[in-house]
């Protein structure tokens, strides 16, 4: 949104601070000050049961053809005790410790020692020294954009060694799926700890930091705004792009892989889950510089929620359909391929274009063209933690006129068509829909309250003009 400050004198400052300062720290920003008895409730079930329905998902693919009720029914019913799952459970080896080592490390030196080329020569692609929006500290820092190109290397990187150099099998994530899982979780558990470490006796910026007293929830949600180490080596950015979005692409293709390993070929289902799933990732980094002025750079903290979810939770179950066409290979019909790749494709163009035209009225403080017309928007105001009001235009048009959260929409879309895409054998692949739902309603919910919280009555005549969050005329 864009904003323009109207200075305030000493005592209007002094006033607006005392009344709105305490609102303005404990809702516009981040994660809360206190928890509540829910709050940390589902942090404590989190923390206990994520890490376990990861285990879960993979072990079911693993020894039970990806059946989400066999186990269930085989330990209710005696045949099987949780030892015998466990003992038949890949343990942690010496080559997937390798393997994986190798690939954060090559990430990192991606990340850290090659400044991007990408943006010297691809049209319309931001990249190289970019900002950050301004913490509640006031610092605006500064990123190295190349996740680009950090994707492009590694891919050239794959597909050299799979045509040309054959140092691995192009199937090696898929043999050494379960072993690398144990390395996520290490890596996972280990940054989440230092972080939070971190935050108490080193923090990058003191002033940018919240502790709430409760250890559960300081360590889920995190304690620093923007852990760094050194003036490039940032966490929130690193962790939730790479190594785990780049490692997204690879596994799928890992997967393709094994399918025509085992099977002679590869099916148009695993094809269209390749093909949409990349578009995504691509669109991911293509729009990286974008991606810091989000919920996620610009509201959250880093703890494990970040630093597991982004190393574990991530390209674990993001990935099931991929994984799911390897047990079970599904030939679609030309009909439904093609209706699958359509919606799709309409989902992302919903997304991607939604998310365009914020970005563009932002910009352009609204003096632009939507759908060919003047973009129709609230004005609004509200009050920063040190007294300084700002003015603000909600915008009502385009997309943005439809629902209040259309981009969601859009994404929710791509993802059915992911898991569509899979047959209707199992339900197992749907969890990714199911799961995107409930997150990205939460997204809204909470996006929804910090904004009421941070316009007041603007907000009010805003949702007035909108009044649908997801779904014109239902929701």
């Amino acid at each position: 949104m864009a904003a323009h400050q109207e200075k305030k004198t000493s005592e209007e400052r002094k006033h607006k601070s005392t009344q709105n300062g305490t609102r303005a720290s404990q809702v516009q920003w981040g994660r809360a000050w206190e928890v509540d008895w829910f709050s940390l409730a589902s942090i404590l079930f989190l923390l206990m049961f994520a890490p376990l329905i990861v285990y879960y998902f993979i072990m079911c693919c693993d020894q039970y053809q990806c059946s989400l009720t066999d186990p269930l029914t085989d330990l209710l019913t005696g045949k099987k005790h949780l030892s015998d799952i466990w003992n038949k459970t890949p343990t942690l080896t010496y080559r997937a410790v390798g393997i994986y080592t190798l690939w954060v490390t090559l990430q990192v030196v991606l990340y850290m020692f090659i400044p991007d080329f990408c943006h010297k020569f691809l049209p319309g692609y931001v990249g190289g020294v970019q900002e950050g929006a301004v913490t509640p500290a006031g610092v605006v820092n500064k990123y190295e954009i190349n996740g680009l190109q950090a994707w492009i290397i590694t891919h050239a990187l794959w597909f050299a060694n799979a045509y040309y150099f054959h140092w691995f099998s192009p199937t090696i994530i898929f043999d050494n799926w379960i072993p690398l899982l144990w390395c996520a979780n290490i890596l996972g558990y280990a940054v989440s700890t230092f972080a939070m470490i971190k935050g108490y006796f080193f923090p990058t910026n003191a002033k940018d930091c919240k502790f709430t007293g409760n250890f559960f929830y300081d360590y889920m949600m995190g304690i620093e705004f923007n852990p760094r180490i050194g003036k490039w080596f940032d966490f929130k950015l690193f962790f939730n792009g790479r190594p785990g979005i780049v490692a997204w692409t690879l596994i799928n293709l890992s997967y393709a892989a094994k399918q025509q390993e085992l099977y002679g070929h590869v099916t148009n289902s695993m094809i269209l889950v390749n093909v949409l799933q990349g578009i995504y990732v691509l669109d991911f980094f293509w729009n990286e510089a974008w991606y810091l002025k989000t919920i996620d750079i610009c509201h959250d903290h880093f703890g494990w929620y970040l630093g597991w979810g982004d190393c574990v939770w991530l390209p674990y179950l993001y990935t099931l359909q991929g994984l799911y066409l390897v047990y079970h290979p599904v030939q679609l019909g030309i009909a439904h391929a093609a209706g699958i790749l359509m919606l799709g494709l309409m989902g992302y163009y919903i997304f991607r274009t939604t998310n365009h035209q914020k970005d563009l009225f932002r910009r352009t403080n609204g003096n632009c063209k939507i759908w060919g017309k003047k973009p129709e928007y609230i004005e609004c105001s509200y009050m920063s933690v040190d007294g300084t009001k700002y003015h603000s235009k909600l915008m009502t048009s385009g997309f943005w006129g439809w629902a209040r959260h259309f981009n969601y929409t859009g994404d929710l879309m791509g993802s059915l068509a992911y898991c569509l895409a899979c047959g209707f054998e199992h339900i197992l692949p749907y969890f990714y829909i199911v799961y995107m739902t409930i997150l990205l309603t939460h997204r809204c919910v909470r996006d929804e309250h910090r904004c009421f919280s941070k316009y007041g009555k603007d907000w009010s005549r805003y949702t007035a003009a909108v009044p649908y969050r997801l779904i014109p005329g239902v929701f």
